[in-house]
């Protein structure tokens, strides 16, 4: 068994290794062996971080848009070279199956992508003769120095939702990733540098809630965008934004997949449990209630039939469905979701809580399961269980699911999968969900449109990704400009109203 790696802090352009007395353990969820050690950074450090990122922004900001751009465009060149190993660090810490991993970092590349648009993207508008020799013009520029706390559940992929659009709006970054899967995310920062982004523009620091804290505090700090639980995420805006930054928070969710009767069965099914069981649940995307409509109820025997033929494996399996939950704490949380559910009355059609993977018996794994009859006092509805528990409800009409869905108070994502153009039609038009996919089970949209989860699963106006993001990362500065054309000519007087004409 190799020695866990000391994973160092990234200030300045280059590795700094803390001196922490706090050190977490990293483990690979599939078989508990300590891959890893994360520090948590003393004050000193995350000063540190924030001074570097200061220094570097008095240059960075003065650097050219075609610049930033070439960086862009060698970090997307980069990533996807090391794609295979971006999604084995993903898979060793994470846990989720190699072509989920692979998955993860194309959708952050997408991100990346988009950024190297930023020639056109960061343009202001101008009004020539807005009044008689008066131009008005606004320009976009940066902020100053940005931070981003992340989740554990997706390392390469939400980092990507926030540092490349930041540094090419002429930014510069502190991340605090996950301390429960950092080394992918480590591995993204480096390759940020080998493509040419300068020394302190790009900083990385770890720890826990204190850490986050502190980065919520600092005066420096002009923008903070966080992706992670409901609780933390309220907090961290609440703090952040009473300090005076602008926050966006994108958190929890309670995602619905409605399936119709004149659905293609056959993909909805298959779409359905991929949203429900991918990544062993764990995405704030999955969609972890079926809304079954109607006659679309009779097909619950397959669905559980086809849950049933999952395989559970070790990430590193190609052939897995699903993988393990990220900690032992995970299965933990998951398994007494699962007991309450039995308790409350809901009807258990597929029991995961007693899979053991030959050969990773101390692997956090828990296999589909699937409960029907589900109302939405229980806590299984209540809660994000963000595991591998698929809760059905079934409802006669489609206006009976959309009601339904409105009632529930998160808003990230919901789906329906139908035949009838008329019934998504009205479905995306009536439902109040800020993301929604029409026989799309997850409903994350392309990276050059914006990620707009709404109501309880977000916090601030303005999301990741698209022209939200650009506006997010930038202040417009106004400027109303008159030149005259002989400075030595008389003026018409002393001009005390405020009209132009």
């Amino acid at each position: 068994m190799s020695q866990p790696t000391q994973i160092p802090h990234f200030i300045g352009g280059k590795p700094h290794p803390s001196k922490s007395t706090e050190w977490r353990d990293v483990t690979n969820p599939a078989t508990q062996e300590v891959v890893a050690r994360v520090p948590f950074a003393t004050r000193e450090e995350v000063e540190l971080a924030v001074a570097t990122a200061q220094q570097a922004f008095q240059t960075w900001r003065s650097t050219s848009l075609g610049a930033r751009m070439r960086i862009m465009l060698k970090l997307q060149q980069l990533i996807r070279e090391h794609t295979t190993e971006l999604a084995e660090l993903i898979t060793r810490e994470h846990g989720k199956t190699l072509p989920d991993a692979e998955g993860e970092v194309g959708r952050g590349l997408e991100v990346v992508e988009h950024a190297c648009a930023i020639t056109s993207l960061q343009l202001g508008e101008i009004a020539e003769n807005a009044a008689t020799g008066v131009d008005v013009y606004n320009l976009l520029q940066p902020l100053g120095v940005g931070a981003g706390i992340t989740a554990f559940n997706f390392p390469v992929m939400l980092p990507c939702f926030m540092f490349p659009m930041a540094i090419a709006c002429g930014n510069t970054f502190v991340l605090k990733p996950s301390e429960q899967d950092p080394s992918s995310t480590m591995r993204l920062v480096e390759l940020a540098h080998e493509a040419g982004v300068p020394p302190g523009v790009l900083n990385v620091i770890h720890g826990g809630p204190e850490v986050a804290d502190l980065l919520c505090d600092h005066p420096d700090i002009k923008a903070l965008s966080f992706i992670g639980s409901t609780h933390v995420g309220t907090h961290i805006y609440r703090r952040a934004t009473e300090a005076g930054k602008r926050v966006q928070s994108m958190m929890g969710a309670k995602n619905h997949c409605v399936v119709m009767p004149d659905a293609p069965k056959e993909h909805a099914l298959n779409n359905l449990l991929g949203s429900a069981f991918g990544a062993a649940g764990q995405r704030c995307m999955a969609n972890s209630v079926a809304v079954l409509v109607g006659a679309a109820r009779e097909w619950l025997p397959e669905l559980v039939a086809k849950s049933k033929a999952m395989k559970v494996g070790p990430g590193s399996d190609r052939a897995a469905d699903l993988g393990p939950l990220v900690n032992p704490r995970a299965k933990e949380r998951v398994l007494g979701l699962i007991e309450s559910g039995v308790a409350q009355g809901a009807q258990l059609l597929l029991d995961g809580r007693d899979c053991v993977v030959k050969g990773y018996e101390k692997g956090n794994f828990v296999g589909p399961t699937v409960f029907a009859d589900v109302t939405d006092q229980m806590d299984i509805y209540t809660q994000e269980i963000f595991g591998p528990v698929l809760t059905v409800v079934s409802v006669a009409t489609l206006e009976n699911a959309i009601a339904f869905i409105n009632r529930n108070p998160n808003g990230n994502g919901t789906s329906i999968f139908t035949g009838s153009g008329w019934a998504a039609r009205k479905f995306q038009h009536d439902i109040n969900v800020g993301q929604v996919g029409i026989n799309v089970p997850i409903p994350v949209p392309v990276a050059y449109f914006s990620f707009t989860g709404s109501r309880a699963s977000k916090l601030g106006d303005l999301g990741p990704n698209g022209k939200q993001a650009v506006q997010f990362w930038t202040q417009t500065k106004t400027v109303t400009a008159r030149w005259y054309e002989d400075h030595g000519s008389s003026s018409d007087g002393v001009n005390t109203t405020i009209a132009m004409r």
